[in-house]
């Protein structure tokens, strides 16, 4: 009988193992928007007195105004439940279903018809003292942070990186942090601060999250404008 239970007690840590596996698994990738494990949807900007921002361009000519189409399109490219891995491309964009937390907005603004690839190349082929880099490549330069937040503040405007200020942020906007990017979302919590459209890691539960209250590294927020 003893013998028994001590081989019995062999399999609780081979248990405990196959556990914790499955659990990092269940993590490698953050489930799609509007999944039960999504943020159930926040405020509309009109329940706090906010009217939206309503661009005058449509940059590619499809019928929705440019603040509008970024925003769509972040949540278009989001809806492909993207792996967080990164690589390097010989066409820029990725293609395999894989990114990082600036090809979230390298894809909205493709979307709406802006190519942030020969956007970047072409600013720092006229500004290289901006961006300090070392030897330029295209295919990589639009999908570092530091070069976004070069062109950002060289080619949209500038708005408050204050989250308190609700009225100042509207969904299509890009906000910059020290070392991440993401799109500005057009929900908002109890507060009526808004939630971000993002890809931050393998670990991220969802892409869309309410975390401007609790960074305090943003550097940036901006809007393209005309």
């Amino acid at each position: 009988m003893h013998r028994k239970r001590r081989r019995n007690w062999i399999w609780i840590p081979v248990l405990a193992t196959v556990v914790a596996l499955a659990a990092g698994a269940w993590r490698l990738r953050p489930l799609v928007l509007g999944t039960s494990s999504a943020p159930a949807r926040g405020h509309s900007g009109a329940e706090f007195g906010i009217a939206a921002y309503v661009s005058s361009c449509d940059a590619d000519g499809d019928g929705v105004e440019d603040q509008t189409d970024i925003l769509q399109s972040a949540r278009a490219y989001l809806a492909t439940e993207p792996a967080y891995a990164s690589r390097y491309y010989a066409g820029g964009y990725p293609d395999d279903g894989c990114g990082v937390c600036t090809d979230v907005v390298a894809f909205a603004l493709r979307g709406a018809g802006y190519d942030l690839m020969a956007l970047v190349a072409a600013d720092v082929a006229a500004a290289p003292e901006a961006y300090a880099i070392a030897t330029p490549d295209a295919n990589i330069d639009f999908r570092r942070v530091a070069n976004l937040r070069v062109w950002f503040a060289r080619n949209a405007e500038s708005l408050t990186t204050d989250a308190a200020e609700i009225a100042q942020w509207q969904g299509g906007d890009v906000v910059i942090f020290e070392n991440h990017i993401g799109i500005v979302s057009d929900q908002r919590n109890r507060n009526g601060v808004p939630y971000v459209l993002h890809h931050s890691g393998r670990l991220q539960i969802a892409y869309e999250e309410d975390i401007l209250p609790e960074r305090d590294d943003l550097v940036g927020h901006y809007r393209l404008t005309p």
